[in-house]
């Protein structure tokens, strides 16, 4: 069964308001390509690093009007749209980096709140201190959808900087997921570096597509991000990469009979055993 998935690279900016304006005309979009998922990046309606800014603009899920929309959204096209993440207010006071998965039936979204925090001191100058402001997440998440067809589809929640822990990936692999979403705002630096390398030895690992959608180029807040939103085979090659110059949509035709031929020729997973510490 092939499977057409569509992702949105985006500039996002400091206005909800315009980033969903954004997300709805590429949905639209995507659905008139014959996409039956659409995925968004990392902070997709919101990426400011003025926090003090920013805070007008967080709220708790069930406060926010983009969650609804976005759900409506989901329903009025017939498509399932996997919303990289917004920041949403937690009671404690602080804030989670949240994913929403929006199903064409309706309901509550399926949600997972970022694990791993980044909190670094970059050779270049950066600064992130995301634990500052942020909870991490205690709990794996996996969706089972069916785009456009009666077969399932395993999907896997991660966000940018968990690309880095395997541990998390092998968790997904152990749930046997058929795709991984990694929604990402990565810098240019650690971009260059890491990026992909990373993802394709996370589809490798897991046996199952890796689908990365991504922030690129310069914001309104003042940051730079690498882009080069990519899909990547369980074999570990790159179907689309969008580069790293400008937002658009790119479209890729997943082929899910591919996960059990590479699971056939390189069984992985069958064959992991456990590891004391």
């Amino acid at each position: 069964m092939t499977v057409r998935i569509a992702v949105l690279q985006m500039t996002s900016g400091i206005e909800p308001g315009a980033n969903f304006d954004v997300i709805r005309k590429a949905a639209s979009d995507a659905r008139a390509g014959g996409a039956d998922v659409m995925f968004t990046p990392e902070m997709s309606l919101l990426l400011d690093r003025d926090r003090a800014r920013a805070t007008a603009h967080v709220v708790p899920q069930e406060h926010s009007p983009f969650v609804g929309a976005l759900g409506e959204l989901a329903r009025e096209l017939g498509m399932h749209i996997a919303l990289g993440s917004i920041a949403v207010a937690l009671p404690d006071g602080r804030w989670a980096n949240r994913s929403f998965l929006f199903s064409p039936g309706g309901g509550p979204p399926v949600t997972y709140d970022k694990m791993h925090m980044f909190d670094v001191d970059l050779a270049s100058g950066e600064n992130w201190r995301e634990s500052s402001a942020y909870k991490p997440g205690d709990e794996v998440v996996t969706a089972t959808i069916t785009p456009g067809t009666n077969e399932s589809i395993q999907l896997g929640l991660t966000v940018c900087y968990d690309v880095r822990f395997p541990a998390l990936f092998e968790a997904l692999g152990r749930r046997s997921c058929d795709v991984i979403a990694v929604p990402a705002a990565f810098t240019v630096p650690t971009g260059q570096a890491h990026w992909h390398v990373l993802l394709r030895a996370r589809a490798i690992e897991a046996s199952a597509f890796v689908v990365a959608a991504a922030q690129v180029g310069e914001h309104e807040d003042g940051r730079r991000t690498y882009g080069h939103s990519l899909v990547v085979d369980p074999w570990g090659e790159v179907l689309l990469d969008m580069g790293g110059e400008a937002p658009g949509l790119g479209f890729a035709d997943i082929d899910l009979a591919r996960i059990s031929e590479v699971r056939a020729q390189v069984p992985s997973l069958a064959n992991r055993r456990e590891i004391a510490t």
